[in-house]
């Protein structure tokens, strides 16, 4: 295992501990409206402090983008931490949340950690070298056809303006899967993903810490990651379509099915610096779909 691994893991897993100690004690802990729907919790400043210290006192020169306190430092190396994926859940005793942490190095997700405490589940992957649940090779699912395949999805809550857009496209996949699942905590539904409980998944206006680590996650077991139009900038644009080769094709084919012609709030053209959350030209070819 990588070095920088080790020591991601090692912060994940302190998280995590503080985490599983306080699922019994949530009606005890006050929460902090940060918008709509968006809470936060001593729990998740706590645990972020822990991340953040255990990898700086490793790796003091890097960056740190993190949920709660943003971005500080400046270098090729780029932490980026979700300390409590599933908030909302944590709060009302559902158990369904993850530790994530990714390691960017000059703008490229080179490691990645989802830590499901609850359930003791580490999900690990380094860039070429695959994707791992407690030290087990894990790959995507093989299913080839969208009706036999179980979606994870992530209901919209930040920009309700976009509800309908997502309702239409859940309507034309709830007539064409298996089924849906709304977990509630978007690295762990990644993590499903690489391990093959799910087919498939997409969500709309995530952020870069909700993405990172499970993204690799995806890639290093196989499976492909585009925005709606098949655009390999989902990172920083925050709507998502991921699956086997063969459901992440169907994904694509039913989104434009679905008759959505503007899969962003923003130009498409643009995209925000991970960091900073500005605004930056980039134009991507609207037909290009990512292939391995």
């Amino acid at each position: 295992m990588h070095p920088m691994l080790n020591i991601a893991v090692r912060a994940a897993r302190k998280a995590g501990s503080l985490i599983s100690r306080r699922l019994d004690r949530v009606e005890e802990l006050p929460a902090v409206s940060k918008g709509r729907n968006d809470f936060v919790t001593e729990v998740d400043r706590r645990a972020e402090r822990m991340i953040v210290e255990t990898l700086l006192d490793a790796y003091p020169k890097h960056a740190v983008l993190a949920e709660e306190s943003g971005a500080r430092g400046s270098s090729p190396y780029l932490w980026i931490i979700d300390p409590l994926d599933g908030t909302t859940n944590f709060l009302h005793g559902f158990p369904q949340c993850a530790v994530s942490i990714a390691l960017q190095h000059q703008g490229r997700i080179i490691l990645g950690i989802v830590y499901d405490p609850l359930r003791e589940e580490l999900f690990t992957a380094e860039r070429g070298g695959g994707a791992y649940l407690n030290e087990r090779r894990i790959r995507v699912s093989h299913r080839r056809r969208l009706q036999d395949a179980l979606l994870g999805t992530g209901f919209p809550f930040r920009k309700l303006e976009r509800l309908p857009l997502y309702l239409n496209f859940l309507g034309v996949l709830c007539r064409e899967s298996s089924g849906i699942r709304r977990p509630g905590a978007a690295s762990l539904d990644l993590a499903y993903l690489a391990c093959g409980r799910l087919d498939g998944f997409w969500e709309l206006d995530l952020k870069p810490w909700d993405l990172a680590a499970g993204s690799l996650l995806v890639e290093e077991a196989g499976g492909l990651l585009s925005g709606l139009d098949g655009a390999t900038d989902y990172l920083h644009r925050g709507d998502v379509l991921a699956g086997n080769r063969y459901i992440h094709k169907a994904l694509l084919q039913a989104w434009k099915q679905s008759g959505a012609e503007n899969p962003g709030a923003e130009n498409p053209g643009q995209r925000r610096d991970i960091a900073t959350g500005a605004r930056k030209r980039n134009p991507v070819p609207r037909d290009h779909v990512p292939t391995r």
